[in-house]
């Protein structure tokens, strides 16, 4: 049975999807803000870019990444010149009035900020605001300028080409929130990609494994046409830059909830803790919960000769196949091993100890799911619809590849439960 998450995002937009449609009006408006304000703001948005620079580079000089300096009389007037240069430099942007409601709480009170939903680059206004930390590629420090800035706010970086490297991450975001305030708050958003802010995507635990208090931030751009969504698929990162630059004014609303404190159960249980906090942010902001993640998205926007027809069923596999971390482990040699090995079995019927052995993997709840979804009504599954559909969700745009392994494996016949793992397809 589909859950009402899965209900709003059938029912709803696609959350990687950004379609823009201009009126006439809007049209001739975009084509005189182009050669008349757009240049200019874009002249001076770099401007204020570059006199930032020598202050981030001054204030970094001689910083340690495992331990925060003393607050000097000069690292705070940098600290203030900093925020008063990024605050003209949104305003030359259009962003005239970022309106505030709440507080944002120290960080002895709440070390990490929990921000949703994320949407566009224009996301780094509430950043400069406070100068929180936040997450970000280890490649992005080496930018001329733009690293530079990165680096003043004391980002944890992601280096994410390590095989370790989430582990890392995860152990330092637990050392700098456990440390009673010393360090600075970071900002996290735990949709862990950009939507189209129709609605909340599953954050990932990781904002939620220090199982401390988080602060939730919500995120609004009331604008009558948008053109700060920057996603998947829509319009590509310049083309917002031009647009938004090319509206008289940039509607933004910055929200602080109160603090969210976590309870024994949720401390022990990221998962729930960061659902529990999704489910306050969503009511906030009078979205739906859309039950899609960052791993979901190619599923969900997949394209090919033989499109996916509904991906909710899918997306539930997908889902188990992530936590049993076979989608980790499936490369286009690793599929082509288990269609070799379920075609030997000449489509013998697998119980759920016989699954479990034929993927090296115990008997958990979760492997019962998976092998629950699969399951003819008599606790036995035909290990080539699982193989197919572990190809689908590895490669959703590439659907002929896996009807190729389709019929290498064998050629399907009419049975009364394929319809439920077969892909359904126009």
């Amino acid at each position: 049975m589909k859950s009402s998450e899965s209900r709003a995002f059938n029912a709803g937009r696609n959350p990687f999807v950004q379609e823009l449609k201009f009126t006439t009006a809007e049209k001739i408006k975009i084509g005189l803000m182009s050669v008349t304000v757009f240049p200019v703001r874009l002249l001076l948005m770099f401007f204020f870019m570059l006199l930032a620079w020598p202050f981030a580079f001054v204030a970094s000089l001689g910083r340690s990444e495992f331990a925060v300096e003393p607050q000097s009389w000069w690292r705070r007037l940098v600290d203030v010149c900093m925020r008063v240069i990024m605050r003209t430099m949104w305003f030359c942007g259009g962003f005239h009035w970022i309106r505030v409601k709440g507080e944002c709480v120290l960080p002895s009170q709440a070390p990490i900020l929990a921000m949703a939903p994320h949407s566009t680059y224009f996301d780094a206004i509430p950043v400069t605001r406070t100068m929180c930390s936040t997450v970000a590629k280890l490649e992005s420090r080496s930018i001329p300028v733009w690293g530079t800035l990165i680096s003043y706010i004391r980002p944890v970086f992601v280096f994410r080409s390590a095989q370790d490297s989430r582990k890392k991450t995860v152990e330092e975001i637990k050392r700098r929130a456990r440390s009673g305030g010393e360090w600075p708050q970071i900002g996290i958003f735990p949709e862990g990609t950009c939507t189209n802010r129709s609605g909340l995507i599953r954050f990932k635990a990781g904002a939620f494994l220090p199982g401390l208090p988080v602060q939730p931030v919500v995120l609004r751009y009331p604008n009558s046409l948008d053109t700060v969504t920057w996603t998947w698929q829509g319009p590509g990162a310049l083309k917002v830059l031009w647009l938004t630059l090319c509206q008289p004014h940039n509607a933004v609303e910055i929200e602080y909830l109160p603090v969210y404190a976590p309870s024994q159960e949720e401390r022990e249980d990221p998962a729930l803790f960061a659902n529990n906090v999704r489910k306050i942010m969503a009511k906030a902001l009078q979205l739906p919960l859309i039950d899609l993640s960052f791993e979901d998205r190619d599923i969900s926007m997949s394209r090919g000769e033989v499109q996916i027809f509904d991906p909710s069923s899918l997306l539930e596999f997908n889902r188990s196949a992530c936590r049993l971390g076979l989608r980790a482990q499936s490369t286009d040699a690793a599929l082509e091993e288990l269609a070799r090995r379920a075609r030997k079995l000449q489509g013998e019927r697998l119980a759920l100890e016989d699954f479990a052995h034929f993927l090296d993997l115990p008997v958990t709840d979760t492997l019962t799911q998976a092998h629950g979804l699969f399951d003819q009504e008599d606790g036995r599954v035909d290990i080539r619809h699982f193989v197919i559909a572990l190809s689908t969700v590895h490669r959703p745009s590439a659907s002929m590849e896996t009807l190729k392994l389709a019929f290498k494996v064998a050629t399907f016949t009419s049975e009364p439960g394929l319809e439920r793992t077969r892909v359904a397809s126009h």
